[in-house]
């Protein structure tokens, strides 16, 4: 399905017409392949592609482009201590398109974007919650609907006490797909609480170890194999098979694994303290709220960054922000061994 609207221009249109630059790299040292590049980013990485050779060079990108709100931001808004006062109530950025244009201006940077990803490569795409599905659309068309993994809802800040004729909004959205099916996936975990174990690990063994149980067979029928034969004299409920062979379910019972229910069905346990060592998976909704007193205006959580830069990218992997803001992309980046570029056309972004 393609969104179609006014001014709406072909993507092979969009690479030829867009203009390459002299790049304006902000750097203390030209070695580093890290670069602060200040310019605006629809040219900044066009020149990368043409004059750089970084096709298929970034493996994973990060944006948080504006949401389309009307609003201007500036560094004074902030509230700040790390600017001077000199630069109070300069402006960071403007926020000004919206409709098909906002839409159009997001969907040429996101071409060019397209280009510079790695076969392994993600983006994961910010966006508010009024504009963010009719970005999915774009995205869908660009990166391919089977690319696409996740709407990740993002815990912004505290609830509110506004008196509007709606529900308070605490969330904003981000879109993560991905260049291939062959793309870099860490599995990331994140810690059990005690609440989570207590709700988890509901049972407790005679020495006050917690642990659950699953049971001993799984869906599909396999009866000429070993996983369908008997096992203590009985076979697996029809339709389903042991989830492994009677010579490892022998050795799990031996090792006090096995727990026989009142109606003689027997289950495998499974202790926390096993678990928790692996921590849990991290689910679709996730709670970083922001900084109340940021470096620049819409500045995002350094953990969120640290998270998504942690999942989809390895030591020594390039990452991109091409609206990077305060740098928090940049610093996360940084802090995990990772090689970054950075572009903005805001010379207050630049000097946060």
């Amino acid at each position: 399905m393609l969104l179609e609207y006014d001014g709406k221009i072909s993507a092979d249109i969009i690479r030829e017409k867009t203009e390459t630059i002299p790049l304006k790299i902000v750097s203390n040292n030209k070695n580093s392949p890290n670069k602060l590049i200040h310019g605006e980013n629809i040219n900044v990485m066009k020149t990368l592609l043409d004059n750089y050779e970084m096709n298929g060079k970034v493996d994973l990108v990060y944006i948080d482009p504006p949401f389309s709100t009307k609003n201007v931001f500036k560094i004074g808004d902030s509230r700040a201590n790390t600017i001077s006062s000199s630069h109070s109530d300069q402006l960071a950025y403007s926020d000004s398109l919206t409709g098909s244009e906002f839409i159009e201006f997001l969907r040429e940077r996101l071409i060019l974007i397209y280009d510079l990803m790695s076969k392994k490569g993600s983006i994961y795409l910010h966006i508010d919650y009024k504009i963010g599905h009719y970005v999915k659309i774009i995205m869908d068309e660009i990166f391919g609907y089977d690319n696409f993994r996740n709407d990740i809802t993002r815990i912004k800040c505290n609830p509110k006490n506004f008196k509007r004729k709606s529900y308070g909004n605490i969330k904003d959205m981000i879109l993560f797909y991905t260049k291939s099916k062959k793309y870099t996936w860490n599995d990331p975990r994140v810690p059990f609480s005690k609440k989570d174990i207590e709700r988890l690990f509901k049972k407790v063994d005679e020495n006050g170890r917690r642990y659950t149980t699953v049971p001993l067979h799984a869906p599909g029928e396999t009866r000429d194999g070993p996983t369908g034969q008997k096992w203590k004299g009985m076979y697996p409920p029809k339709g389903r098979h042991w989830r492994s062979n009677p010579v490892e379910l022998d050795k799990l019972d031996k090792e006090g694994l096995v727990e026989w229910s009142k109606n003689g069905v027997p289950r495998k346990k499974i202790y926390a303290e096993d678990k928790i060592a692996e921590g849990k998976l991290v689910q679709d909704i996730w709670e970083y709220k922001d900084s109340q007193i940021p470096s620049y205006p819409t500045e995002k959580n350094l953990d969120l960054l640290k998270m998504i830069i942690s999942a989809s990218s390895n030591p020594g992997d390039l990452v991109l922000d091409s609206f990077c803001g305060s740098g928090t992309t940049l610093v996360a980046s940084q802090m995990l061994g990772r090689n970054w570029i950075g572009i903005d056309s805001s010379e207050n972004a630049i000097r946060v």
